[in-house]
């Protein structure tokens, strides 16, 4: 979490691309685009699911790729960023797990490379080359079968009946997607789910590997993101594709990934033992404890307050305000300028505008700062050396009503 507090704007966003690009290079993709071909039976969700599960593992995977990112507008972006931007790729995956992943782009090609424990990522717009060693996995000693981890059918359904409590589930709907088989399933929040429209996935329906991710925003059937293959082949990937060495000249950083699995389990017992803190909740009792006055409305743009709680934000004391319900509520952090801008300096966000410019927005004669994106906003200002953030899944009218009504 602090990790998460004091990253900048722009490598926040880079990392969560970047993450959904590499779960769905994991899992190995296919091609996901429209073409006539078989369609497969129509059957229930669970059941589409188990097979998926149960279907055998592929020798590899080679394919070229494309990776579409709409969530922020163009205008507010300098030069070309194959993760901000969007581009297209080729991906190879192997049967032992080794990958490479490239975007392409006019400043270059982003690139990942996993081989033989090793990693290395290179990204075009600074030439810096990140490199380091895959902590070893603590749970690779356990045998397990494939059959001893595969869930029945009714634990599926038990879990799709619990999901269907707070979403809405398409089922698996039989489709064509480049000429084979498969199914596709559409979620979409029940309540207050606030610019999110829905996600979908789809899936090979005999190999089980998965053909396109997407999320889209209300109200608009284009994808804000969306991941796919435009050519695939299935079978082993030759070790020449993985023995390959970074650029020359670019700037070498380490990443230290020795105390992983330390820093893992000393997280663990911190969050342990904060759990058996008593939680400090309620308007009264965090302003006590808070070394500014603290700002929290009982209705804010019409949404009731609904929590106020103290959080520890790199050791100094702040708030959480939460207003509404769900997606479509509002969230405020208040804190000291101070932290604010000493977590800024030492992420480097203050200088890390090379691909994305934030506009800025009068807050009452308070300069700030707005991310608007088409799924959410952010909207940062400072006054009277207190640094406010109000975010949340609604559009940039109502992020800055809230913030001038604080």
């Amino acid at each position: 979490m602090r990790f998460l507090r004091t990253v900048s704007t722009r490598r926040l966003l880079a990392i969560i691309a970047g993450f959904v690009s590499a779960i769905a290079a994991g899992a190995a993709i296919a091609v996901a685009a429209a073409g006539p071909g078989p369609v497969p039976t129509k059957t229930s969700l669970a059941r589409a699911v188990h097979n998926a599960l149960a279907a055998p593992a592929i020798g590899g995977v080679s394919a070229r790729i494309s990776f579409t990112n709409h969530l922020i507008d163009s205008s507010d972006l300098q030069g070309s960023d194959p993760i901000l931007s969007g581009a297209t790729g080729r991906l190879w995956l192997s049967s032992d797990h080794r990958l490479r992943l490239e975007l392409q782009s006019d400043n270059g090609d982003a690139q990942v490379v996993v081989n033989k424990g090793a990693f290395w990522v290179y990204d075009p717009s600074s030439n810096t080359v990140y490199e380091g060693t895959l902590p070893a996995d603590a749970t690779a000693t356990q045998k397990q079968t494939a059959q001893d981890r595969l869930p029945s059918i009714a634990q599926i359904q038990s879990d799709i009946a619990t999901l269907a409590r707070h979403a809405n589930l398409s089922g698996a709907i039989p489709s064509d997607v480049a000429g084979r088989a498969a199914y596709t399933v559409r979620i979409s929040p029940k309540h207050d789910g606030g610019l999110l429209g829905a996600g979908a996935l789809a899936w090979d329906a005999l190999k089980g590997v998965p053909l396109k991710f997407a999320v889209y925003a209300r109200n608009d059937p284009t994808p804000v993101l969306q991941l796919k293959a435009t050519n695939i082949s299935f079978g082993s990937v030759p070790a020449s594709v993985f023995n390959i060495s970074p650029p020359s000249g670019a700037k070498v950083v380490k990443v230290d990934t020795t105390s992983t699995s330390a820093g893992a389990a000393a997280a663990a017992r911190k969050a342990k033992a904060h759990a058996r803190q008593k939680e400090i909740t309620g308007a009264a009792a965090v302003a006590k404890r808070l070394p500014f006055t603290l700002v929290a409305p009982t209705k804010l743009v019409g949404l009731p307050r609904r929590s106020v709680t103290l959080l520890n934000w790199g050791g100094s004391p702040a708030a959480l305000v939460a207003y509404g319900q769900n997606l479509g509520g509002v969230a405020v952090i208040e804190q000291p300028a101070s932290v604010a801008k000493s977590a800024a300096t030492n992420t480097g966000q203050a200088g890390d505008r090379r691909g994305l410019n934030l506009p800025t927005v009068s807050i009452n004669g308070a300069t700030g700062q707005e991310l608007d994106t088409a799924l959410g906003t952010m909207v940062r200002f400072t006054r009277g050396g207190v640094t406010y953030t109000v975010v949340g899944s609604v559009p940039a009218a109502a992020a800055d009503a809230a913030a001038r009504a604080l």
